[in-house]
């Protein structure tokens, strides 16, 4: 297990609950088809990753902070385009910037060299693009200073979610698998297999963490953010192999996961999920009952404040936000319906982790740079 450790320091949890994003059904939904100052607007544009709008993940909470910003400031407003295939990514990307949109906001690290290619080509149009940074080499180009660029060390609440799995976990076999092996997924995965791995050097214990290995890099995908019947099956397989505690870091494919563990608990058997990115009993709130808690980044809250920045002409050029435990831009959420359940020592554990983390005194081990 690839930890740092040194002192423990009580401190509070972070609880980081997204709204539910009130989706349109339009391309337009919320937003304008004009120039970026039309009726004395000023429009910022969103470019949706193929999940989709409401894909109960980063899409929708990317378009909720788009929302918020238009909410914060009255001369904001707001619009997106769906991409069914990465091969909507340039043209959708140049459709807006035709529309002279004030800044455009591309969700997701596929979409990386359609803006970095936008970006360069127009170096006086600001774009903000998520889960994605030069640092992390996502974008490999020549760095643009007209991208502010959001991402988040989800390793850090990956962890703390893994510890509680751990922790939880009466069968001591849990697992995560991922919608595709891309870096922002596996990155959750690192810290959710340091944190169970954790718990059992504090405890004594042995978990078996089925689905990823965070020393080989190997584990478990579906091939898609869009499957829930591929995320069922994959779920009852490890059901069947007495995980009693499954995190999915695969989007609209963790809505199998919860219909696996629904029709596994009316069969007598006690299956606990985690969900990811936002808060899961906002997002699939059908859910929730089996939720333990969700391991979230801010998005709605970075989304928001980029767009904020661009309109108020607050725009830092190649601005890099992290979204940290200390920052609130990663978290868990709140134990909701199973608060009961979770021990309050084991809750005091967590809350003494996340300060360890944030003061640097644990550094949970991961492959991917932010």
């Amino acid at each position: 297990m690839r930890v740092s450790t040194r002192a423990a320091v009580a401190s509070g949890a972070i609880a980081i609950a997204l709204l539910a994003a009130a989706c349109g059904s339009s391309p337009s939904s919320g937003g304008s088809s004009g120039s970026g100052t039309s009726a004395g607007k000023y429009l910022a544009c969103m470019v949706v990753d193929t999940g989709g709008v409401d894909d109960h993940s980063f899409n929708q909470s990317s378009w909720q902070g788009m929302q918020e910003a238009a909410a914060a400031h009255s001369g904001i407003q707001v619009t997106y385009l769906p991409s069914t295939s990465s091969a909507d990514y340039a043209t959708d990307i140049s459709t807006f910037i035709g529309r002279k949109c004030g800044v455009i906001v591309t969700v997701g690290f596929t979409m990386a060299a359609a803006t970095e290619a936008a970006a360069k080509a127009n170096p006086h149009q600001k774009f903000a693009i998520v889960d994605c940074s030069y640092a992390s080499q996502c974008l490999s180009g020549t760095k643009e200073t007209n991208i502010d660029q959001l991402v988040f060390n989800t390793v850090q609440d990956g962890f703390l979610g893994g510890y509680l799995a751990a922790g939880m976990s009466k069968t001591h076999v849990v697992a995560t698998y991922g919608g595709e092996n891309f870096g922002t997924v596996t990155i959750y995965e690192d810290g959710f297999w340091d944190g169970a791995k954790y718990y059992d050097q504090r405890h004594h214990t042995s978990t078996t963490v089925l689905g990823w290995d965070e020393t080989t890099q190997k584990g478990d995908f579906i091939g898609s953010f869009t499957e829930p019947g591929n995320g069922q099956t994959l779920t009852n397989t490890y059901i069947g192999e007495n995980a009693d505690v499954i995190f999915p870091v695969a989007g609209g494919d963790g809505l199998g996961t919860g219909k696996a563990i629904q029709v596994a608990d009316a069969a007598g058997k006690h299956v606990l999920m985690e969900w990811v990115d936002t808060d899961g009993c906002v997002s699939a709130a059908q859910y929730c009952s089996y939720m333990l808690t969700s391991v979230t980044k801010g998005l709605a809250a970075a989304v928001k404040t980029a767009v904020l920045s661009a309109a108020n002409g607050t725009f830092k050029a190649g601005n890099t936000y992290v979204g940290t435990l200390a920052n609130g831009g990663a978290g868990l959420s709140p134990y909701h319906d199973l608060a009961s359940q979770v021990p309050a020592s084991l809750q005091n554990e967590i809350k003494a982790l996340q300060t360890q983390i944030e003061e640097g005194k644990i550094t949970p081990a991961t492959k991917n740079p932010v």
